[in-house]
């Protein structure tokens, strides 16, 4: 999949559409952490007793975790220079842990020794995960310009205005 967005669809939308970034290296991510986890087993197992770095499958692993980060952040970089990094962020973050947990799912089948309740919970908490960016993403410009959230009320005539020696005071009935 990622061959297929580097060859096909970077060359035609990757200037317009930011998925195709995003999805390269959220896909890259996700392996890269598939990756790392073999490289844990591998350390562990070595430092057990025995040995995994004479066999080839731990360099595969090794040389395969440092292509996908070096692949990662090409594409994290091209992402950020041609789109805006507010809407870059959350978008790579949403689609990385989803691609994450896909991958965990497929290769390490960790839902066969949950039960319904933890799967449930583990659902939820993803889905709060996904509304919180989306409400990061669409809130974001909120916070800049208070004029945009309150609207100005301004007085319907100088009788609605009293004013003192010291400060002046306006009402508003609204």
């Amino acid at each position: 999949m990622i061959l297929i967005l580097i060859i096909w669809y970077v060359p035609r939308y990757g200037q317009s559409h930011l998925v195709v970034y995003i999805g390269i290296c959220s896909l890259a991510g996700s392996l890269t952490v598939m990756g790392v986890k073999a490289i844990g087993m591998a350390l562990k197992l070595t430092l057990e007793g025995q040995n995994q770095f004479k066999y080839f499958q731990t360099w595969f692993f090794v040389v395969y975790v440092v292509i996908f980060i070096i692949l990662q952040l090409n594409y994290l970089n091209k992402a950020l220079d041609t789109f805006n990094t507010a809407v870059v962020s959350p978008i790579y973050y949403v689609m990385f842990t989803t691609l994450t947990i896909a991958a965990s799912m497929i290769m390490f089948k960790d839902y066969v020794h949950q039960n319904a309740t933890q799967i449930v919970t583990g659902l939820c908490g993803f889905g709060t995960i996904l509304c919180g960016t989306f409400l990061l993403h669409k809130t974001k410009d909120m916070g800049s310009n208070p004029s945009k959230l309150l609207p100005v009320v301004h007085p319907k005539s100088d009788a609605d205005c009293k004013q003192t020696s010291e400060t002046t005071k306006v009402t508003v009935e609204i």
